[in-house]
């Protein structure tokens, strides 16, 4: 049984990590990212497979307090639009089907930036001065995590565990918390674990750690999942086996794995026989899972009615 790096974690959180750890290598919980109201993702899946996945994850993107608007294009503003009221729509659903619930955060920078500003090319925010004392970016910082902080309040209050996989992609430099290195992503991912465990008690997160390199690692007292995002250039049926070997080899064979996303579903049956020890995973939004750019309705139909997925 894995224990949770938050020694004052909620009794539900605990529980969550455990299911997870027990699921991992004998079944896979299914789980799909939406950021819109209507969760036309969940209505696909369902229509198609007559199924409903039991992980799914929400965006916060919409609540960063520092969006330029009025430097914006049609596309950010319309993502921006898409995404307010998720909150809503994930504890509604939380509530009333004891699913479970991850969340993402593509981060407008705390300060400066234009248009989506989470990526590094449209903002010139250093990560780097957040680790030093007094600094304006370190100021803007803890102020941006004050006000999500009461976003994942909301969850805490309602008794409702949440995995949360800050920082994520910091393997890569297109965004703004990547952009400086790795090691630079992890000290803002512990320096966000100390300020939300002991001073902000969000007691109801899991957190989930979400990079391949070794440099990035924050350590096991901080991470209670390792996870990586893999979008493949081409379909190949898989079971990720190898991105787990590679995974596990950079951070830690202690923790429980996930594939917080990926682009082209897992193949059920390989999983099945190979038993690669994925707690879950969660493919993207919009065209990567709604028709068959990406993913066939063959092959969701497989996964979804499989034995060895766990679904909604």
């Amino acid at each position: 049984m894995q224990k949770t790096v938050n020694p004052n974690a909620s009794v539900r959180a605990r529980e969550l990590l455990n299911y997870l750890s027990e699921t991992a290598g004998k079944k896979i919980i299914t789980g799909q990212h939406t950021q819109t109201n209507p969760m036309e993702e969940i209505a696909y899946i369902r229509e198609v497979t007559g199924k409903a996945p039991k992980l799914r994850g929400f965006e916060l993107l919409a609540y960063s307090p520092n969006i330029n608007y009025a430097d914006a294009d049609e596309a950010c503003l319309a993502e921006v639009y898409e995404n307010r009221g998720t909150v809503d729509t994930a504890l509604e659903w939380a509530k009333s089907s004891g699913g479970i619930i991850t969340l993402s955060f593509h981060w407008f920078s705390p300060l400066g930036g234009r248009d989506k500003s989470f990526y590094a090319k449209n903002t010139d925010f250093d990560a780097t001065r957040i680790l030093i004392e007094g600094s304006p970016e370190r100021e803007a910082f803890f102020s941006d995590m004050d006000a999500i902080a009461e976003i994942l309040a909301r969850f805490r209050d309602a008794d409702i565990p949440v995995l949360w996989r800050p920082f994520h992609e910091s393997d890569g430099e297109w965004f703004w918390w990547g952009s400086k290195g790795c090691e630079t992503a992890r000290e803002l991912y512990k320096l966000m674990f100390d300020y939300y465990t002991k001073d902000k008690t969000l007691d109801n997160l899991l957190w989930v750690w979400n990079c391949r390199l070794e440099n990035g690692y924050p350590g096991d007292e901080f991470v209670d999942v390792i996870s990586v995002d893999i979008y493949l250039e081409k379909y190949r049926p898989t079971d990720y086996k190898a991105e787990y070997k590679a995974l596990i080899a950079a951070t830690t064979a202690n923790k429980v794995a996930a594939l917080a996303e990926v682009g082209y579903i897992p193949d059920v049956e390989m999983l099945e026989k190979s038993r690669v020890p994925w707690a879950y995973f969660m493919s993207w939004s919009k065209e990567f899972i709604i028709g068959e750019q990406y993913n066939s309705i063959e092959r969701l139909k497989a996964l979804y009615n499989s034995d060895y997925a766990i679904t909604e």
